[in-house]
């Protein structure tokens, strides 16, 4: 089993998914993160505040956060919130896309079927940890924190890579992973280029409790000036669960320039304007925190494979977050390279682990539809926010494809289960 090692560099939620799916599966893997190791203590340090920032979990990432034991933790510590209704709508035009409204009827009754869970990321990143360290995983995994990888030099085919962390520390592996992020240390070693596009927009992120309920539903306004999306966020305290759905993550997407000169205003102001621009929805702002911005890009590796390594997550992509699928993306690849490893492996009789062809197949599985995703991203983004949406005969089309879209019923199915990645 030597020569059947893997190593994965990037502990984050793809990286940790990855090496519990491998462990799972018997499979010695080793993972390296850069960051220190927390213990329980820090751990609920972090999780005591609430963070602005949240992930929508399509039910496809969560099945596979099911498989590696992980969900189980985050329903028990109820720190999620489950979604039924996914609402998207223009301000200036007519039209209106509402997704999971009836999926059942029992006895005259409703039942809403969940679309995803709005969870942060600490959230899912504390039990990915908890379940790296149970017994069940321990004895195919070896975890190092807070160590930098420096240098990887490739062996050739038969014996794979030999990496050389900050401490001096050697590890060889027959498979290297990169799943360490946009600024992929991996992609850059191993002289993967990158294509990238800057929508210069900046995104503002915060969290604000609202006059009403968010009701169990995702929101989303296509703005002139980019999308502002309301995601539900769990209820955290007493306080709250005595109110329950009033706190939402924000992510609202607007020009550079304007972002940046929003996000120096008061954030009384601020909550004012959000209040403003989506036209009340869901009534004043009461409360506004953790007001944060980040810019908007996207980007496609050239290659997601070379000789003995793989990238996965945002190491091979990146792409807009106005439909929320970055992580979901990054699930969906280690869903597939994880199942490409071991029907080679169990076909070949314990022989053959990440050879080319293997590592082929994932991206011939996965590039093709990230792509599509990333293209698709970008061509809603210039729909609603471009130079040229503002025309007429543009915003004209826009509004009625959006009516026509939203009263066919098999196409709003359609995209509500792509939308899942089930």
């Amino acid at each position: 089993m030597k020569n059947n090692h893997t190593l994965i560099i990037g502990s984050g939620i793809v990286g940790a998914t990855l090496a519990l799916k491998l462990a799972q599966a018997k499979m010695p893997v080793t993972l390296i993160d850069a960051r220190p190791a927390r213990d329980e203590s820090a751990w609920q340090g972090v999780l005591s505040k609430r963070d602005a920032r949240v992930y929508a979990l399509s039910l496809a990432s969560i099945n596979l956060l099911k498989d590696v034991g992980a969900w189980q933790k985050i329903a028990s510590s109820e720190r999620k919130a489950d979604y039924s209704q996914m609402q998207v709508w223009q301000l200036n035009g007519r039209g209106e896309l509402l997704f999971g409204e009836s999926s059942a009827n029992l006895s005259n009754f409703v039942i809403p079927q969940m679309l995803g869970s709005m969870v942060e990321p600490a959230v899912i990143e504390h039990a990915l940890w908890q379940r790296l360290y149970e017994d069940e995983v321990s004895g195919y995994l070896t975890i190092i924190a807070g160590q930098k990888v420096t240098n990887m030099d490739w062996l050739g085919a038969q014996q794979g890579y030999r990496v050389t962390l900050e401490n001096h520390t050697t590890i060889n592996a027959q498979l290297l992973v990169g799943a360490d992020g946009r600024g992929s240390f991996v992609r850059k070693q191993a002289a993967i280029g990158l294509d990238t596009l800057d929508y210069n927009q900046t995104a503002i992120c915060c969290a604000i409790h609202t006059e009403k309920p968010h009701q169990a539903t995702a929101r989303q306004a296509m703005l002139p000036t980019g999308t502002l999306a309301l995601l539900p966020l769990a209820d955290i305290t007493d306080e709250d669960k005595a109110d329950p759905q009033h706190w939402q993550s924000i992510v609202w997407t607007l020009p550079r320039n304007q972002a940046l000169a929003l996000i120096e205003e008061d954030d009384r102001v601020i909550a004012d304007k959000l209040a403003a621009a989506c036209h009340y929805e869901l009534g004043a702002i009461s409360q506004i925190e953790s007001i944060a911005s980040f810019p908007l890009t996207a980007q496609q590796a050239n290659s997601y494979v070379a000789d003995n390594l793989v990238l996965i997550g945002d190491a091979a992509h990146g792409v807009h977050p106005l439909a929320g699928q970055g992580l979901n993306l990054g699930m969906l690849d280690v869903q597939v390279l994880s199942e490409q490893l071991a029907h080679d492996f169990t076909r070949s009789g314990g022989t053959i682990w990440g050879s080319n062809q293997t590592l082929r197949s994932y991206e011939r599985l996965r590039r093709p539809h990230n792509s599509l995703m990333m293209h698709s991203f970008s061509a809603l983004n210039w729909l609603f926010a471009g130079s040229l949406a503002q025309l007429r005969p543009v915003q004209q089309i826009r509004s009625e494809g959006m009516y026509c879209v939203g009263k066919m019923k098999p196409l709003m199915r359609l995209f509500a289960k792509q939308a899942s990645g089930v």
